[in-house]
């Protein structure tokens, strides 16, 4: 499985499961307003996590673990601004629910420990 994943607002994501999919990019960006939806590595989530949502209550907020095998739509790897050098995976279509293979609580001090494991070689 290629993991990855993507942290969003838990209402937003209960109404893409209803839906079938998920269109949301970023915090606040659709899919259609962006091209893509921003993904990340377990190694990069917490770094994306403190960006957008610092000020956010954890309990609001999912983090999506998504099997890039059974994504339909391209994935790329890209930075996220000219010039970074770190790529993140941005998948340029909907996310079809059946790719979200489980759904974690975001918890600051998971984000930590897991910053730590990947830092370590783990």
């Amino acid at each position: 499985m290629a993991e990855l994943l993507h942290i969003t607002e838990r209402p937003l994501w209960e109404a893409a499961r209803a839906a079938g999919a998920y269109e949301m990019s970023t915090r606040g960006r659709t899919l259609e307003e962006v091209g893509f939806i921003h993904c990340s590595h377990r190694h990069q989530l917490r770094a994306v996590a403190e960006m957008l949502y610092a000020e956010w209550d954890p309990e609001k907020l999912v983090v999506l673990v998504i099997d890039g095998d059974r994504v339909p739509a391209p994935i790329r790897y890209e930075p996220p601004v000219p010039g970074a050098t770190e790529e993140f995976p941005h998948i340029y279509g909907p996310l079809p629910v059946s790719a979200v293979v489980t759904e974690e609580p975001w918890s600051w001090t998971a984000a930590r420990d897991e910053e730590g494991s990947a830092d370590q070689g783990g």
